[in-house]
């Protein structure tokens, strides 16, 4: 082996001039910005297969209750789980479209002159002038231009719902190709904790599924009850609007509420503390008492990275980043735990398995 040459006879290296250094910069830096670029368009594309991933979900778990209850054929429950769906989905259209049209108008009419009496009434006490003060100054501008900005991200939902629908009925169709596909991405001996990796999602996302639709149904039906009795009109629609923004944890209750007990007031406050509690008494029972029993099988995520989650989500890809904020923390989560934690914790265990042996 031949002897290296001492430090002082290398050929020193060349040293790069100022000029060479900004370019080098210059290229770092624009590969950095393509990088996330590139990043947040694929986030979004990951954030509509996740969503087409639901939705095979919720198909599979109704196939699933219907193969135990009747014990027909895997395809025909199938079958019957989208061919189901999308003809329930449609009737309550057909059936109740007429009507929620029709709340939808006197909804957008009165909900203005409800806004200016509140102003109104507002500006008779010190408080609510200090309020309006607020709020008519520059302040307003912004607050509806991060309005604007926060939900323009959200468009790009309704124009990629035939595709997530149609990502949702592939994955139905054959769930094992597309899961098999990932699993030999992975070497041998990391096989099995893919196939456990997926298997945890499949139950967690189930379980939050489940939750959540039955979440909004009950929701609907007591706020709308609700409403129906104390004489709130568009109850229908605002009963709807709660379940659907149900979808969102947290401050999707809170702005359901607003629009129920601005239309009370035009009523008498008394009303619209009636219309409150029953918002909050809803929510409290469904999210306190009936979703825990529901989603047994869902990772306990504590509530700070929850809003942590739908904050940042709600900044990178809107409405529909919120909407799957939590399903997205869950997986995340599994996979920190199946990646790192369960391996830090096999690491320590055999750590002290092998001092308990030396000191023995």
């Amino acid at each position: 082996m031949p002897d290296r040459k001492p430090a002082s006879e290398r050929t020193p290296k060349k040293e790069l001039t100022y000029i060479e250094k900004v370019w080098h910069t210059v290229a770092i830096v624009a590969l950095l910005v393509v990088a996330i670029l590139i990043a947040r368009v694929a986030f979004n594309v990951l954030l509509m297969i996740l969503a087409g991933a639901l939705i095979s979900v919720y198909f599979h778990g109704l196939g699933d209750m219907i193969e135990r209850k009747t014990k027909w054929n895997r395809k025909i429950c199938m079958s019957i789980s989208v061919v189901g769906s999308f003809l329930i989905l449609f009737t309550l259209l057909y059936v109740m479209g007429t009507t929620i049209q029709g709340q939808i108008a006197i909804l957008s009419e009165s909900l203005p002159q409800t806004i200016n009496n509140l102003k109104v009434r507002l500006g008779e006490g010190p408080i609510g002038s200090k309020i309006l003060e607020y709020f008519g100054n520059d302040n307003t501008d912004k607050l509806f231009s991060t309005a604007q900005s926060f939900f323009s991200t959200s468009f790009g939902v309704l124009g990629n719902i035939y595709i997530i629908m149609f990502l949702g009925i592939f994955f139905t169709t054959s769930p094992s190709l597309y899961k098999d596909g990932i699993i030999k991405l992975f070497p041998e001996q990391n096989k099995p904790m893919a196939r456990k990796v997926i298997d945890r999602t499949s139950q967690a996302l189930k379980g939050w599924l489940k939750g959540m639709m039955l979440s909004m149904v009950l929701i609907f039906i007591m706020i709308s009850a609700g409403l129906s009795i104390i004489g709130i009109p568009v109850a229908l629609v605002l009963a709807l609007l709660t379940g659907l923004l149900k979808l969102v944890p947290n401050f999707g209750s809170l702005a359901a509420m607003i629009p129920g007990v601005l239309l009370a007031l035009t009523k008498d406050l008394n009303t619209a503390i009636i219309v409150a509690l029953l918002y909050i008494v809803s929510q409290t029972i469904v999210s306190n008492i009936v979703t825990p029993l529901i989603q047994k099988k869902m990772i306990n995520i504590p509530p700070a990275l929850t809003i942590i989650s739908q904050v940042l989500m709600g900044v990178l890809s809107g409405v529909l980043g919120i909407i799957l904020a939590v399903p997205l923390l869950s997986i995340i989560i599994i996979l920190v735990d199946e990646i790192y934690v369960k391996k830090i914790n096999r690491e320590e265990d055999d750590e002290v398995g092998r001092r308990t042996v030396d000191s023995d």
